[in-house]
């Protein structure tokens, strides 16, 4: 029971969020062009994202274990599970299931090769991987060096909306690339602000993130100002016509989230404050995505 709840706290379930619905709304913005959704896919595409969550919080947490012992202002949103520090698992136990997860995500794209003809499947998911390794692992280590946010943006703002539109369409063409105006800027907030509760430990283990380099102040503005460009573009580059009720109806929590942040964009690393501005930075770039994904479905009825 105890080595359970250990991979349990190692998995991080909430995080698979952030997987879930850039995903999804892959899928359902091939729906909103009048496309068939084929269910079986969409099992095997989330069967994909699964892994492809796990592989990552493992990874991360492996390769993380110093900094992470550094981090004594840590909160729900960062500073990885401390299943390492905490003692709850073994490095090599972390390391195994890495592997194995890595064999998982190229299962399911072998998977959607052989069962549905997708030969750009694994080629994506392989892109996924490697961004992982280039974020985390020598020789590159950019989560260290800098620029660990923008493979970030890329995996999950990138990649991952176009293997569920793929998935389900057979085929990239069809798939407005407008749209990363309004994606990536917000998912690029959340992995800043993401950052922010970690800034001491990864000064101190030289760990060159966005709120290392710019400072913990200029990083909130950052993040408030970018989810404002999602927000301001997403009318002009979406499916929907400007005018349409969905519209608001997509922004409203969105805009609400990201006005309640300039309320603590002086809060500091291990506060209750800063807990309080990662949840409604998250928000921000979740609801915008789950927003886009239930307005892309609704245009199928």
């Amino acid at each position: 029971m105890k080595t359970a709840l250990a991979w349990l706290k190692a998995s991080r379930v909430a995080s698979q969020t952030y997987i879930f619905l850039p995903l999804l709304f892959g899928q359902a913005y091939f729906v909103s062009q009048g496309g068939k959704l084929d269910w079986y896919v969409l099992v095997l595409a989330h069967l994909f994202g699964l892994f492809n969550q796990l592989y990552i919080v493992y990874a991360n947490d492996y390769a993380d274990i110093e900094a992470d012992r550094l981090n004594m202002t840590f909160n729900i949103f960062s500073g990885g599970s401390r299943v390492l520090i905490d003692g709850d698992l073994r490095p090599v136990q972390l390391k195994n299931a890495t592997l194995v997860m890595v064999g998982l995500n190229l299962l399911c794209g072998i998977a959607l090769i052989v069962f549905y003809h997708r030969w750009l499947a694994l080629p994506l998911i392989m892109a996924g991987i490697v961004l992982l390794w280039m974020y985390s692992y020598p020789p590159f280590k950019l989560s260290y060096r800098g620029g660990g946010e923008l493979l970030q943006i890329v995996g999950v703002g990138v990649v991952l909306p176009l293997l569920g539109y793929y998935a389900q369409a057979g085929k990239l063409i069809g798939f407005s690339w407008l749209l990363f105006l309004t994606i990536l800027p917000t998912q690029l907030a959340c992995a800043m602000a993401t950052s922010l509760p970690d800034e001491p430990s990864d000064r101190l283990a030289n760990k060159q993130t966005a709120s290392v380099l710019l400072g913990s102040h200029a990083t909130k503005l950052a993040v408030i100002g970018l989810n404002f460009i999602s927000i301001l573009v997403f009318p002009w580059v979406a499916w929907l016509e400007p005018g349409d009720d969905r519209v608001w109806l997509v922004l409203a929590v969105p805009i609400l989230a990201n006005a309640i942040l300039c309320f603590f964009n002086k809060s500091q690393p291990g506060s209750l404050t800063l807990t309080i501005f990662n949840f409604f930075a998250v928000l921000v770039t979740l609801s915008l995505m789950c927003g886009m994904t239930v307005a892309a479905f609704s245009m199928s009825s």
